[in-house]
């Protein structure tokens, strides 16, 4: 049965959890990569054979979800 609840039908438009922008630093071998974030931390992530070390990608729930054009990047403080 369908909600007519508005904020529950909302929130099935949003993606839960955020995506975290990361670099491709290692393949695994077993179907992970470890990826560096911005800040330096390094994670492993899963779905990282296809995509080549150097590469930048979305993480979204330890999974990688799409591959991102390597553009300059800029900081500026307010």
């Amino acid at each position: 049965m369908a909600t007519t609840n508005i904020w529950q039908q909302f929130k099935v438009l949003i993606a839960e959890g955020g995506r975290i922008f990361a670099t491709i630093t290692a393949n695994n071998g077993n179907g992970t990569s470890q990826a560096t974030l911005w800040d330096g931390s390094i994670i492993t992530v899963k779905g990282g054979e296809s995509v080549c070390v150097g590469e930048k990608v979305f993480i979204q729930k330890v999974e990688i979800k799409s591959v991102v054009p390597s553009l300059s990047q800029y900081e500026v403080e307010v």
